[in-house]
């Protein structure tokens, strides 16, 4: 009888802590809407001015930059990142079951976006584009809500990714868009009959096939032996079990054209006829005014540089989409990674 009684006891208590939730919510909402409320009639605001989220766990990507991370989930395969859960915030029993799903969707913060610090500081000056560049459509411009571009009303991400593993508080994942830092505030399972909607339409202009494909991609022998360098201090950290499938990923990567449009445009209308050992003035001036690209060999030879797994890949892109990956070197912040690697997740990988 006494331990029916505790038990009742404790059912109550429990009881009077989800109304008391409840009510708080309650209030919350009603004291956001009235935040929101006409400062002259008095009158309710149609919607609150703000709903409080905060992350509940951080993304750790092979990419580490917003350049070179694709521009949709999947087209990479081979692109992994780790979704590490705050512990504080979300039990690991919240990821019993997900396994069990082939994909799953992240809801996350573009915490990267250059007017995050306008649009959050000083909502009242942000003031939504209607229509931004596209880069199938070669710069042309499309309605904000028609685009998956990142600057968007409020800067919250979708993707889809291939679950590989779930261990504790930490999900595996694959074929990623994400980069290294993402906040991300919700995962929720992939369900084909109802996610894959049968008879879907896009636009002519997205059904152009191989708009931002290159035409071929080859490795020099001098970055074969800089990577394998590179490789002897990344392995431990890295998501990736050799340094031959992390030179598959930068295939994958770069298969698709990865430049800004404004990198596309400007390197190949720029005619500089000297070469690097006799740059006159007006050549350096040419070359010190390119942004986010520097003169190799030659002034009119432009290398990019693509930040993978703490390596800088540089490499060569000509008129005609041929690409020449030249070298691999150690970024400084390699050393200081500390983070979820292959060998985590080696065993795990292992059984499936």
């Amino acid at each position: 009888r006494e331990l029916e009684d505790s038990l009742a006891d404790a059912v109550e208590k429990a009881a009077a802590e989800r109304r008391g939730r409840v009510r708080a919510q309650q209030s919350l909402r009603r004291a956001l809407s009235e935040q929101g409320a006409s400062p002259d009639k008095g009158k309710p605001a149609t919607a609150p001015a703000s709903y409080p989220m905060a992350p509940i766990g951080t993304v750790e990507s092979c990419f580490s930059t917003r350049n070179g991370t694709p521009r949709q989930p999947l087209v990479v395969p081979l692109a992994r990142a780790t979704v590490v859960l705050n512990p504080a915030r979300v039990a690991a029993e919240a990821l019993e079951g997900l396994a069990s799903y082939s994909h799953c969707w992240i809801l996350y913060v573009f915490h990267l976006n250059t007017d995050l610090d306008k649009m959050w500081k000083d909502p009242a000056r942000s003031k939504l584009k209607a229509k931004v560049r596209v880069p199938r459509l070669k710069g042309g411009k499309m309605g904000v809500l028609a685009t998956r571009t990142p600057h968007r009303p409020n800067p919250i991400g979708l993707s889809v990714a291939k679950v590989e593993a779930v261990d504790g508080h930490a999900i595996l994942l694959s074929g990623v868009d994400l980069v290294d830092g993402t906040p991300v505030l919700d995962i929720k399972p992939y369900l084909p009959y109802s996610d894959s909607v049968e008879g879907a339409t896009i636009p002519n202009w997205l059904e152009v096939d191989g708009a931002l494909a290159v035409e071929s991609i080859h490795f020099s022998e001098h970055f074969i032996s800089s990577l394998s360098n590179c490789w002897a201090h990344v392995q431990k950290q890295a998501l990736y079990a050799s340094a031959d499938e992390f030179q598959d990923l930068i295939k994958e990567v770069l298969s698709w054209d990865i430049r800004s449009l404004s990198q596309r445009l400007r390197p190949h209308q720029v005619t500089i006829e000297s070469k690097a050992d006799d740059c006159g003035s007006k050549a350096d001036k040419d070359c010190r005014n390119k942004e986010d690209y520097q003169a190799a060999d030659s002034c009119s030879i432009v290398v990019y540089h693509l930040h993978l797994e703490g390596i800088d890949v540089s490499y060569k892109i000509d008129e005609n989409s041929n690409i020449i990956v030249d070298n691999a070197a150690l970024l400084p912040s390699a050393a200081n990674q500390n983070r979820c690697s292959y060998l985590t997740w080696r065993d795990k990988l292992s059984t499936l």
